[in-house]
């Protein structure tokens, strides 16, 4: 099993130096076999004053830094983290129990990317070209930092979540106080470590590691944020909103899914089959993206249930630092709790467990993986989110029944549609509401195009160059041309008499 990453650490970090807060004993908890990986303190409310106030002071001259000189020490970060690698692979591996080979060929490459892109795109933030709008004047637009950003991440991808977020803030010339959820912190808090050695100023990039109900609801609540962005669950999200809603933060949320995975009857079958094996269990299906909802032709329905089902049955479970194990386990036992029962409530929904549906007999928070067929459109398993290795299957008539049915749920983070006919394909992506439509794949994602949904997923673009709307604000800055000092408009104001 994965060894102890570090036995003790400062969980905290704020202008630019490790911190041991005042708050509770914490340990992070190694889910595949409940040893201890790291004893930290949490931060406090008071913690996340000291936070935002070095974030406030640091944030001017960082915002004011030229945009080659952010991209330096950007690019800078990416290097090291590159060396790093093994030792963010480590703490990855250890902290949420997903399999190395998951975190050393996508988190953290994935990652390392993200950074390098927001490198390069921060010497790329253009506004619109002058020119004279009213004759009289010359117009144009700054793009500036908006401020402090507030940003709240989750469990699931603890590294890549933290870049998505601070990333494109760092590079707008936003600073940035993170609260990384408690499970997982430790990658953010290495992150924060080699954005100093890259050659961040202090300040600009705070962690504050604690609970939600305190840190998190202080944190995104402060009255001296500007901004208060957040990845986790939608009910957990409208909290945040309204929490920033009462200083009128701007927000924004990437929050739950329950994508769609359309496979109509002209669709490569054992594309479609390989495809929604990995779409449903990646990351032990612990993503929002994750194919949860296959909806498939009549005319392919049983040979897709049992060609998904046989595949799974040949997943290997296990050890994650095993370079052979394909689904590691879940975040929790109280976790694995919650995906049990719905799996276990499903067959009095009508639903038929085809394979999986229970825990395997070995240590550790594991769930085996799970098809589900036949389930009603109303049933729990179907609508909302369960976030483990479970796919459920229905049928579907005709193409405006499949549509239809990718559509009749709450959210709208991702979803993808198998087939051969490129009329079907722009149809289906044109008409599923989601941030994202895959055609004939399920998963990927690259650092060039955005991330983000509709509906209860939330609103707002992580990745790409989309995102940095998040972080900046427009200014028109209008000139007078002519040097008259009695404008023609003044006679609307008022009449020399």
């Amino acid at each position: 099993m994965t060894s102890t990453v570090s036995a003790s650490v400062a969980g905290s970090w704020i202008n630019g130096a490790a911190v041991t807060t005042g708050g509770a004993a914490h340990q992070v908890i190694n889910p595949a076999d409940g040893s201890v990986v790291a004893e930290l303190k949490l931060a406090t409310p008071a913690d996340v004053d000291t936070a935002v106030a070095a974030a406030r002071a640091a944030q001017p001259d960082w915002g004011r830094a030229a945009p080659v000189e952010r991209s330096t020490v950007l690019a800078k970060l990416a290097a090291l983290m590159n060396e790093h690698a093994d030792e963010l692979v480590a703490e990855e591996v250890s902290q949420t129990g997903k399999p190395a080979r998951l975190a050393r060929e996508f988190d953290v490459p994935g990652s390392i990317d993200n950074v390098d892109f927001f490198a390069g795109a921060a010497r790329h933030l253009e506004g619109k070209a002058t020119a004279e709008y009213s004759g009289d004047h010359t117009s144009s637009i700054r793009r500036e930092p908006v401020g402090v950003v507030a940003t709240i991440t989750p469990w699931n991808y603890p590294l890549q979540m933290a870049v998505w977020k601070v990333l494109p803030a760092l590079a707008a010339g936003c600073s940035v106080v993170i609260k990384p959820a408690e499970l997982t912190p430790l990658t953010t808090l290495t992150l924060a470590r080699l954005a100093t050695e890259a050659g961040l100023p202090d300040g600009v990039f705070n962690v504050v590691t604690g609970a939600g109900g305190d840190v998190g609801t202080a944190l995104a609540g402060h009255p001296d944020v500007d901004v208060v962005t957040f990845t986790g669950s939608t009910p957990v999200g409208r909290k945040v909103m309204a929490a920033a809603a009462a200083h009128g933060h701007r927000t924004q949320l990437e929050l739950g899914g329950k994508a769609p995975f359309v496979v109509f009857d002209d669709a490569d079958l054992d594309a479609a089959i390989q495809g929604a094996v990995a779409g449903a269990l990646i990351n032990t299906g612990q993503d929002c993206t994750a194919a949860t909802r296959a909806i498939v032709a009549r005319d392919l329905y049983d040979d897709f249930v049992s060609g998904v089902a046989e595949v799974m049955s040949k997943v290997v479970v296990g050890d994650p630092d095993d370079e052979d194990t394909d689904l590691g386990p879940l975040i929790s036992m109280a976790h694995r709790a919650k995906v049990s029962g719905m799996v276990e409530r499903a067959p009095g929904q009508g639903g038929r467990i085809v394979t999986g549906g229970s825990a395997p007999d070995r240590p550790g928070s594991f769930y085996l993986p799970t098809v589900i067929a036949d389930v009603a459109e109303d049933s729990e398993v179907y609508r909302d989110e369960i976030f483990g290795p479970v796919l459920t299957v229905r049928s579907f008539t005709d193409d405006d029944d499949a549509l239809r049915q990718a559509n009749d749920t709450a959210y709208g983070l991702a979803a993808s549609a198998w087939t051969r006919d490129v009329y079907r394909a722009q149809r289906a992506s044109r008409e599923i509401n989601a941030g994202c439509v895959w055609i004939n794949d399920h998963i990927p994602i690259i650092s060039e195009m955005p991330h983000g949904g509709v509906g209860a997923s939330g609103f707002g673009k992580d990745m790409s160059d989309y995102s940095f709307e998040e972080y900046l604000t427009i200014k028109h800055v209008m000139s007078d041309i002519t040097g008259v000092a009695e404008k023609d408009w003044h006679r609307i104001i008022f009449t020399k008499r």
